[in-house]
């Protein structure tokens, strides 16, 4: 057993990290793809995909009329996708806006919302607008 590690997880510099994280990757980019198609199809023009802050990354800045949504897109294997999103990545999503409004003030007079949208395999992608409030 691995010192420091729980049973069942790899070890760093273990077989297989690198391809498990290449197929989180390009599934990550899959649903973040998706996610984008359903914001047009949905009236929203995107503004910003991967967005790199000081804070962290924003998957997409959104905007539709007076609105500006930053959306975090949440892929899963099964349903959990929903339950993936806690307070904590909550309030760094809050800082990412924050930083990304500073650097993009033309937008800071719309009306800041922040969206999820939740990918599942075979499932049409669901999109949860205004999904908190800071």
């Amino acid at each position: 057993m691995n010192p420091g590690l729980r049973p069942g997880k790899r070890g760093p510099g273990r077989k297989g990290d690198a391809a498990t994280g290449r197929a989180a990757y390009r599934l990550g980019l899959r649903a973040e793809t998706l996610a984008a198609l359903l914001l047009r199809l949905k009236g929203y023009r995107i503004l910003a995909r991967r967005m790199k802050t000081p804070a962290g990354e924003i998957d997409i800045v959104a905007r539709r009329g007076r609105s500006l949504a930053i959306v975090e897109v949440k892929a899963r294997g099964r349903g959990e996708a929903a339950e993936a999103l806690g307070p904590r990545q909550q309030r760094r999503l809050e800082r990412a806006a924050a930083h990304f409004l500073g650097r993009f003030p033309q937008f800071a007079d719309l009306d800041l919302r922040f969206d999820v949208v939740l990918v599942v395999p075979r499932r049409w992608p669901r999109h949860l607008g205004d999904a908190w409030r800071p």
